[in-house]
């Protein structure tokens, strides 16, 4: 082999266009104690300890990204939120632990093969993948993906928004599951967009929450259009209308707040614990845990 050959490697690969970071998901709970038996007992996350530690907020840590939860009215994303989580059999066991706990919500799990399926007391969907390096790199904890229920005929406008006005790279798949827009928003992450002719539920609020590198660009275009709904602060702006940019049509109704790099939060460290870790089997030096592997080439 000839020592002064040089490796090619697939710069592509690691694109990931003006959204960096799928950083949460907002829903809104009536009741702090059973988010918390659901969230942080049952799934085995980790309540952040040092934001939003009272009771009229929880975050909570999921790897590099949170679900938020602020106590009001309850809010159900329509769609699901997915988890890459390692160790399924702990999962149902502690899931198994809280189920009489909740028996009066709408709190239920199972286990569909590739994932394990649990809804929160109010109807939230959690899909928990367990980690795998060809569908979600060295992630071993995080939010790879929020998949959300569409109109028939929008994918392919959404596909468009997304790919246009965030420049956020954005195709049309046509899977088992049926057709969906899909856009990269993060290393890993992504934002789906699911049609279906099913009848989806009037849009109650709920939000998620992106940073992106080119904060002006999108913002300008919106404001142009008339759908900038909240002009946060010099680091975030928000937008609620998803809308074909070639013909204007409305196609959809998600909140997104979009954040600066610049923002004070960004890549601000998580705290994230091993769940399996409790005291009766306690062993020093496993209280954290890792939300990704080691870079291995």
């Amino acid at each position: 082999m000839d020592n002064n050959t040089q490796p090619i490697f697939d710069r592509a690969a690691e694109d990931i266009g003006n959204s960096v970071w799928l950083e949460h998901v907002n829903v809104t709970v009536p009741d702090q104690v059973n988010a918390t038996l659901f969230y942080i007992t049952g799934l085995g996350l980790t309540r952040d300890p040092y934001i939003m530690t009272g009771l009229e907020n929880m975050w909570v840590n999921i790897g590099r990204s949170q679900i938020h939860c602020p106590a009001r009215a309850a809010q159900v994303l329509r769609g699901h939120t997915a988890i890459v989580q390692p160790d399924r059999a702990a999962l149902l066991k502690r899931l198994e632990y809280v189920t009489p706990k909740l028996a009066a919500t709408k709190f239920a799990y199972k286990d569909c093969g590739d994932y394990l399926e649990a809804t929160c007391p109010w109807g939230n969907k959690i899909r928990v993948y367990e980690p795998d390096p060809a569908r979600f790199g060295g992630v071993i904890l995080g939010v790879p993906y929020v998949e959300f229920d569409v109109p028939k005929g929008t994918a392919d406008g959404i596909a468009r928004f997304y790919t246009q006005v965030i420049k956020a790279p954005a195709n049309v798949v046509d899977d088992k599951d049926g057709r969906a827009a899909r856009a990269l928003v993060g290393h890993h992450q992504h934002l789906v967009f699911r049609e279906t002719d099913k009848p989806i539920p009037e849009y109650d609020g709920h939000h998620l929450q992106i940073y992106i590198a080119d904060f002006s660009g999108p913002h300008r275009w919106l404001k142009a259009k008339g759908l900038i709904t909240e002009e946060s602060d010099q680091y975030q702006y928000r937008f609620k209308d998803i809308v074909d940019p070639d013909s204007g049509k409305f196609l959809y109704t998600i909140e997104h707040e979009v954040r600066s790099i610049t923002h004070p939060l960004y890549a601000r460290p998580l705290v994230n614990r091993n769940p399996v870790q409790t005291n009766r089997n306690y062993r020093p030096g496993y209280d954290a845990g890792n939300w990704a592997t080691p870079h291995m080439n």
